[in-house]
């Protein structure tokens, strides 16, 4: 499994995880409940989404089209 992108929170990671089941893309998302440990761990880097190595290419371009269709 690799990270194919780092959420900044977990209901983002859940909105993208969705997104990607969408696509056909399974994900697995790490450190969701690492949040409530902010204050003794650092606040950045906790909410990841794994995929396998076979689907790693066709997420990260789904995350890139899913970037440039959102609003900044």
């Amino acid at each position: 499994m690799q990270t194919v992108y780092e959420a900044s929170n977990a209901v983002e990671a859940h909105i993208l995880q969705g997104y990607l089941e969408q696509e056909g893309i399974a994900v697995q998302i790490v450190g969701a409940y690492l949040q409530g440990g902010v204050g003794e761990l650092p606040a950045h880097g906790l909410v990841r989404l794994l995929a396998d190595e076979a689907n790693f290419d066709r997420a990260r371009a789904a995350i890139q089209r899913w970037e440039a269709a959102s609003p900044s």
